[in-house]
């Protein structure tokens, strides 16, 4: 990155840092049930909700035991279950749609970080039918306070129910943006295990490692506050506590609601301090050839953290510590690498590889652009890259023999 570009994201960047104790950022309150349900709603004087959901989560009857709560405390509702993976401008169009026409006065997102961001999305055209989508992308566009807002996550790590952003696929053009902005987070986060026990192992493994990268990201970033690096190091200690039980054990009830606290505690880090590199590529994989979020961040974080370097070492060794796989008399450079070699363990035991098979040669320097255009100059990252020198994340993950020999 040139000098100059360089100077602009770091003062960018250290302006946000100065501000953030005077921003209104806030944690949802928690609800551990969706039996508290009711009682919330009635409090605020809402009767009609809107459930944003997707249709996997309908099969799996996860739905159910909202609808009864609600039935039986003569709530109506209605239900949007078109969501797709990385929802598009399309989903929340249709969404808007059943909110007005069916009078709607609260908005539930019930299911994973897609059917959460597609839920925020509807509240920000709510408030605001005759602006798009498109014009609300990026910092502070929204301004108006939304419909009541309550996340009910079914996976333990996109942390949607704590952030204030909501990441949105154009329709037409497959272009992913984030819109952030202080209304969107949600006012309630119901943390109920009983909506997780279903979660293949697969699934609970790829959104596991997406609530580890909130954290590590987050933590060593910039922008940390001595509260974002408390959540930060509680959500990789929970992590790595409990992502092996719960991925051999999908029915241990305390393993899920660890989970669902270390996802908690990760969206909080980084909502304040903002992710990297990783997340910043991994939407435009996202984006481009839908590529599951959590999927794409547990294959690229150990290599993001490798480019990083001696620089994050002092960190990762904290991180290590935290995590178990590390002491206090461990030395800086082996405790990072110990981090970095268990990262790679972990994707070993889940299944979870090393490339990206969509990606294509001739994408590459227009993802890496988008790439860029998300992280610079908004991620406080330790270690800035511009479009050029992030091209070569996309060419590690590319499917090709020569990766897959070096790997073998």
């Amino acid at each position: 990155m040139n000098p100059l570009k360089k100077a602009y994201c770091r003062t960018f960047q250290t302006a946000f840092k100065i501000a953030i104790p005077f921003l209104p950022y806030r944690k949802p309150e928690i609800a551990g049930s969706i039996k508290a349900l009711p009682d919330i709603i009635k409090g605020k004087n809402c009767s009609h909700i809107l459930i944003v959901t997707d249709a996997r989560i309908m099969k799996l009857g996860l739905t159910k035991r909202l609808e009864k709560a609600l039935t039986e405390n003569d709530l109506s509702y209605a239900i949007y279950d078109k969501t797709v993976v990385n929802p598009t401008t399309a989903n929340v169009c249709d969404a808007l749609e059943l909110y007005f026409s069916r009078g709607c006065d609260a908005i539930i997102g019930l299911g994973g970080g897609s059917s959460i961001d597609c839920a925020k999305a509807v509240g920000a055209r709510a408030v605001k039918p005759k602006q798009s989508l498109a014009k609300m992308k990026g910092i502070l566009k929204v301004r108006r306070r939304l419909p009541l807002l309550i996340a009910i996550p079914t996976t333990a790590g996109t942390g949607s129910e704590t952030t204030l952003a909501a990441v949105i696929t154009d329709a037409e053009t497959r272009h992913k943006y984030a819109i952030n902005d202080f209304p969107l987070i949600p006012r309630y986060a119901v943390l109920d295990p009983k909506v997780t026990l279903s979660l293949p192992p697969s699934i609970t493994a790829e959104t596991g490692m997406d609530a580890l990268t909130h954290a590590v990201e987050a933590y060593i970033g910039n922008s940390t506050t001595h509260r974002t690096r408390k959540d930060a190091l509680l959500a990789v200690r929970l992590i790595f506590e409990n992502i092996d039980t719960v991925y051999k054990d999908g029915k241990d009830i305390n393993a899920r609601r660890n989970m669902l606290h270390a996802s908690f505690y990760a969206g909080c880090a980084f909502t304040k301090s903002y992710v990297g590199y990783v997340h910043a590529v991994a939407h435009s994989l996202g984006g481009e050839y839908n590529v599951p979020h959590g999927f794409a961040n547990a294959v690229l974080l150990p290599f993001v953290l490798e480019a990083y370097g001696k620089r994050i070492y002092k960190k990762l060794r904290r991180l290590a510590i935290a995590a178990g796989i590390a002491d206090k008399n461990t030395p800086r450079d082996e405790a990072a690498r110990l981090f970095i070699n268990e990262i790679r363990n972990m994707k070993t035991r889940f299944g979870i590889g090393d490339t990206i098979k969509e990606i294509r040669e001739e994408d590459i320097p227009r993802l890496a652009h988008y790439a860029d255009k998300e992280a610079n100059p908004l991620y406080p990252v330790p270690v800035l890259m511009d479009a050029q020198e992030l091209e070569r994340f996309y060419y590690i993950l590319m499917e090709t023999e020569e990766n897959n020999d070096d790997r073998s």
